[in-house]
């Protein structure tokens, strides 16, 4: 019980700039880029579908647990393209659900470049279970032994430039910023709040075998949260990787991956804690697994 209350504290009040995030975070977050930005759908050749698990905090009773699957690729004929994802995050008492579905057009900027602008909507279902909280624990919150859910709409923006080696994007997520009614918050915490993230990569070709993508992240948050994540992954042959992460103030992360005849791609990833909770935690678990489909464009 205890655990949970901790828990349930550095979500509504915030430990660091990294948990003051609403939105879950992937270490694996440039084979989760639909999630994150409605402009991805549309911008390759081919549909695929991806499933990402996130098993954070391994050690802590009830820690946060991740799950999303998302689906989406190009239209046939035309610049565009659509995509949905489903998502269920779930952190001790609190968790949120919910389905989403996006849009996306891009136009040539010059040979080899393209801009992708999306759209997405969705409904999100955030639920507290009070009766998992002991309210000796959680003196200043007003939540009663009792489950609550508030459901609500939700919506995304993207915009993504990319060519064959690299890429950039920016998307906003939470835009309607509704409340909360599912407990009384007197500092403004039961608001869902917009999140902004800012990524990029380039891949660089060694030789015929091997090449080096680095690729960051910059998630923010109003008013003052911020959070900055760093990859470097080598691959080989298109077939193999491994690579080192940094997100700062949280962790260090090693990955690893493999993809299977273009088709099939598996992804893993291990966090290990640099903040204050690393002392009650034995690091964070992600997995990726995705099938890519025949071309259809």
């Amino acid at each position: 019980m205890k655990n949970i209350a901790i828990i349930l504290l550095f979500i509504l009040g915030g430990y660091s700039s990294v948990l003051a995030q609403q939105s879950p975070h992937f270490t694996q977050y440039m084979f989760n880029d639909f999630v994150i930005n409605p402009a991805i759908a549309g911008t390759n050749d081919f549909y695929q579908i991806r499933s990402n698990h996130r098993f954070q905090w391994i050690g802590i009773t009830d820690p946060p647990l991740t799950n999303t699957l998302s689906f989406y690729g190009p239209h046939s004929k035309l610049p565009m393209g659509f995509g949905a994802y489903f998502y269920n995050d779930v952190t001790g008492p609190t968790s949120r659900t919910g389905i989403t579905g996006s849009y996306a057009y891009n136009i040539e900027i010059t040979k080899g470049v393209r801009l992708s602008g999306g759209l997405s909507f969705g409904l999100m279902q955030y639920k507290l279970d009070g009766t998992q909280v002991n309210p000796k624990d959680l003196t200043d919150l007003a939540i009663q032994p009792v489950v609550n859910a508030s459901y609500m709409p939700d919506a995304a923006i993207g915009f993504y430039l990319y060519a064959k080696d690299y890429y950039a994007g920016f998307s906003a997520n939470q835009l309607l910023n509704n409340k909360l009614k599912i407990y009384d918050v007197k500092n403004g915490l039961n608001k869902l709040k917009s999140h902004f993230y800012l990524t990029g990569g380039y891949k660089y070709r060694i030789d015929k075998d091997f090449a080096v993508e680095p690729s960051a992240i910059i998630k923010v948050t109003s008013p003052k949260a911020f959070q900055f994540d760093f990859t470097a992954r080598v691959i080989y042959q298109d077939m193999f990787w491994g690579g080192l992460s940094f997100r700062m103030k949280d962790a260090f992360s090693v990955l690893i991956g493999y993809n299977y005849n273009n088709k099939f791609s598996f992804g893993y990833a291990y966090d290990m804690g640099i903040n204050g909770l690393r002392k009650f935690n034995s690091g964070s678990h992600e997995l990726m697994i995705g099938y890519r489909f025949n071309d259809v464009k």
